[in-house]
């Protein structure tokens, strides 16, 4: 025993330790982003199971919603930002305009705070009308946002949403990648475990 133990310490100290290669600190952080942020944006949130919608105009996001949200009734739908509440009402897509949320949501419709091309992610806020229940809360989230709210990386969106409120920050920041979702159950993904089952964001 004592010999084998010998043998393989002494394979030890006779292993070849290479230098450890030196990090190059002028070279980017991130991967460049070779074409339009909203189509990469797209790309990366549709790897992990999102959903984007790149329309032309704001009337054309709403034609489309109409169509969605056919299916469910003014209970299970809730908006309470007034610019998309107004949208709402024109495109005549009735929705729950209670300040409690109703039992029945299964749809929360919000606007975000930037999109970050790299991840795919939306970056919400407790800033934002919808509070934050409605990132949470309905199993189906969805986001309404303008390409000026596109940015390339997660530093630019960070840099962005302290210049937007300087030191008054929200009380809560939140990255939003793709919908909910789990495997810690044997190993199986479950979507929507600790929130949206699905997360669809509609661009102008």
């Amino acid at each position: 025993m004592g010999t084998a133990r010998q043998e393989i310490l002494n394979k030890l100290k006779e292993a070849v330790h290479p230098q450890p290669e030196k990090p190059d600190f002028d070279a980017p952080v991130y991967h460049s982003i070779d074409k339009p942020l909203e189509q990469a944006f797209k790309e990366n949130l549709e790897l992990v199971n999102g959903s984007v919608y790149l329309c032309e105009s704001e009337l054309e996001i709403f034609e489309k919603l109409k169509v969605l949200l056919a299916e469910y009734s003014e209970e299970e739908i809730a908006c309470k930002e007034p610019e998309i509440q107004m949208q709402l009402k024109k495109a005549n897509i009735p929705f729950s305009q209670t300040k409690i949320l109703p039992e029945l949501l299964e749809v929360g419709i919000t606007t975000c705070e930037f999109l970050v091309a790299h991840t795919g992610s939306a970056m919400v806020s407790s800033a934002l009308n919808g509070g934050r229940q409605l990132f949470v809360y309905p199993p189906v989230h969805i986001i309404i946002a303008r390409k000026n709210q596109l940015v390339n990386y997660l530093d630019a969106a960070y840099s962005n949403i302290q210049h937007k409120y300087g030191n008054n920050l929200p009380s809560q920041i939140t990255l939003i990648t793709g919908p909910s979702r789990t495997a810690d159950i044997e190993k199986t993904l479950v979507m929507g475990a600790h929130g949206p089952r699905e997360l669809q964001v509609y661009i102008y």
